[in-house]
């Protein structure tokens, strides 16, 4: 997929960043008639942001938040109004089991998202999860499970491309492979509001507002306290004679037998591996998004190799692909999305913090609707960037 030419220098909007849910802003906001200007230094669906890996998880029973769940419903029909768009299957629904002791985040957590939006959890003790799910029975005693029905897996690179594609079609202006230099915000601007300048390697774009929704590079430009952090992503195939598929291990969040640890991921797609990853809470040091380590070192698999070792008798631990990604981790592990002023010029989307992309069609909808002065179509008030100390434009 090629830029396309700079054409005029004037829009309503700009969005700055087309990962996740900088795409779906754009696609948004273009949907609404609106003249916007999408950027990207990249191609949609490149790999040197957060947004790549295969595939990712969807969950409607979040544990992180039960505020999510008004967000994943919306995301869900997004996705599947894309599907209809591009002809492309986006979001596979498999089900999923969150497996843990009583009391712990996994099984409180999605309690709580179930108990406030009356959501169909189905919840199983060991001998029920063993019978169920053989391929997850090594369990702690204790352990219980909470069966969510409508979780799943997104693709998250074809995701992203028709999300592009369907804002090109409905009027957007997409430029690639050009970097963001600054973001300059007027008291009044010149064409008839206040208004930004993008500052770009080939002609600045101004425009009435911007949504900045730059994944990894977003404190960059933001000043966010968005710490962005290298990850390792890994699959892993099944052991000789053993069914590893995600029919057999659907989407799961789980503890580790044996350890204070949990992980998660699912088994293998059609002519895929099996994807395990594990859960990790902080600290975080700061990575340079522009130099992210690209490779895989000694040791640097052992931990994840240990833990599916002790959980899934019918993976081989050792793992069978690997890659590099980078989380944006907010001090909060919440999301910031919203107005970083009374103003509404700059508008924020991001702060993945490891479990954004299920609502990323959502969370650009709401990114359009802030920048449009609209109602949210759900309360967005714990995602407010305003609810940390600083936030600066220059």
């Amino acid at each position: 997929m090629q830029g396309d030419a700079v054409g005029e220098r004037v829009a309503d909007v700009v969005v700055v960043g087309l990962g996740a849910i900088g795409s779906s802003a754009a696609w948004r906001l273009a949907a609404r008639g609106l003249d916007v200007v999408g950027i990207d230094q990249h191609e949609p669906g490149h790999p040197w942001g957060g947004s790549h890996g295969r595939s990712r998880l969807f969950r409607v029973a979040c544990l992180e938040h039960p505020g999510l769940t008004p967000i994943a419903r919306r995301a869900r029909d997004l996705w599947r109004e894309l599907e209809s768009l591009s002809g492309e299957q986006l979001l596979l629904e498999t089900g999923g089991i969150m497996i843990g002791q009583p009391g712990s985040r996994i099984i409180e957590g999605t309690l709580a998202a179930a108990h406030e939006h009356d959501l169909p959890v189905e919840r199983l003790d060991a001998a029920a999860i063993a019978e169920r799910l053989p391929a997850l029975a090594r369990l702690d005693p204790g352990d219980v499970g909470l069966w969510d029905p409508e979780a799943g897996v997104l693709r998250p690179e074809a995701a992203i491309v028709a999300a592009v594609d369907a804002a090109r079609a409905a009027g957007a202006r997409i430029r690639t492979g050009e970097r963001v230099l600054g973001i300059e915000v007027d008291d009044v601007g010149d064409i008839g509001h206040a208004a930004v300048t993008v500052r770009l390697e080939r002609g600045d774009v101004r425009a009435r507002r911007v949504v900045i929704a730059a994944g990894p590079w977003l404190s960059q430009l933001t000043g966010l306290p968005v710490r962005p952090h290298r990850v390792v992503m890994s699959w892993f195939g099944a052991r000789e004679g053993a069914d590893a598929s995600i029919e057999r291990i659907p989407v799961f969040i789980r503890s580790v037998p044996g350890t204070a640890e949990w992980i998660w991921g699912h088994g293998a797609l059609p002519g895929d591996l099996a994807k395990v990853g594990p859960e990790f809470d902080g600290p975080f040091d700061d990575d340079d998004p522009d130099a992210i380590d690209r490779e895989i070192h000694a040791g640097e698999t052992d931990h994840i190799r240990d833990l599916v070792a002790a959980a899934f008798p019918d993976l081989e631990p050792e793992p069978a692909d690997l890659t590099t990604c980078i989380m944006a981790h907010t001090p909060d592990g919440q999301f910031v999305v919203g107005p970083t002023d009374a103003s509404g010029r700059v508008v924020v989307a991001g702060g993945c913090s490891g479990h954004s992309f299920k609502h990323a069609s959502a969370l650009g909808e709401l990114a359009a609707q802030f920048a449009t002065d609209e109602a949210p179509f759900t309360d967005a008030a714990f995602l407010d960037p305003r609810r940390f100390p600083k936030v600066s434009t220059g």
